[in-house]
């Protein structure tokens, strides 16, 4: 299969670079209010039954993933339908804009308060000398993919290429220590199914937006300013997930890390 592009070397590597450093660890919390509004979310849009439901399939396997208890996800499905003791209203938005060096930035995000949602991410973006665009700004840049990491000493490569075509995929291509399994949205669910028959483990597997070109940055200084605009995006609760297309060489990603 041949490579989908450079987004590999970008927002996947820092959050990876993170996930190492153990810098995730402390916001457990704060990741399953995420995961728990994505639920709610795809339940009241589509339907309680995840058998009939792909968003929330997605969403409840994610949250699986994360080892949420299952009493939180049928809380958050409960919610979402309507069925428990309070029905969450929230909307989905995505912001767009550009951060320093010219790098395209999505931001998705599930709110009750578009208002006060608009005016935090507008400050991160301002804080960091970004600018929030107008909606269309950058969403071209981006193709929404399903994309499951697999750890390379997890399998043989030729192995997994094999297994991941069965189950649908598009590309396999191998980033650092990391296979990365690209398949269509619609793909991501029997790709999983797939690997886990095969009994190739996996780091997870994710709904995702991905850059059709990425922008090359070079400059320290500049590269600490546009992960910095990232990470404090991913922190906002109301955040569900930040795209970029930036390219950074992991050596420069590990220096400001």
């Amino acid at each position: 299969m041949p490579p989908t592009g450079g987004y590999v070397s970008g927002h996947s590597k820092w959050s990876t670079i993170k996930r190492k450093k153990g810098a995730a660890d402390a916001k457990r919390g704060q990741l399953f209010s995420k995961l728990s509004r994505a639920i709610i979310v795809a339940a009241r849009e589509g339907g309680p039954d995840p058998d009939g439901n792909l968003a929330l399939q997605n969403a409840v396997e994610k949250a699986r993933e994360a080892s949420m208890p299952k009493e939180n996800i049928e809380r958050a499905i409960a919610r979402g339908a309507g069925t428990g003791s309070e029905a969450a209203n929230y909307e989905a938005v995505t912001y767009e804009g550009y951060g320093p060096g010219g790098v395209a930035i999505l931001v998705e995000v599930l709110t009750d308060n578009r208002n006060r949602t608009a005016a935090e991410v507008r400050h991160v973006f301002t804080k960091y000398e970004g600018k929030l665009g107008t909606s269309g700004a950058v969403a071209w840049q981006f193709e929404r993919k399903g994309v499951v990491l697999v750890p390379e000493v997890a399998t043989d490569e030729d192995d997994l290429v094999l297994v991941a075509a069965d189950g649908g995929a598009e590309d396999v291509e191998l980033n650092g220590e990391t296979f990365h399994v690209t398949a269509e949205p619609d793909d991501l669910v029997a790709l999983r199914g797939t690997l886990e028959e095969a009994g190739i483990a996996f780091e997870s597997a994710d709904l995702t937006m991905v850059p059709k070109s990425t922008v090359e940055i070079a400059d320290e200084s500049v590269a600490r300013r546009l992960l910095k605009l990232v990470d404090e995006l991913d922190d906002n609760e109301d955040v569900q997930g930040t795209y970029a297309n930036f390219d950074i060489a992991e050596q420069l990603m590990n220096a400001v890390a």
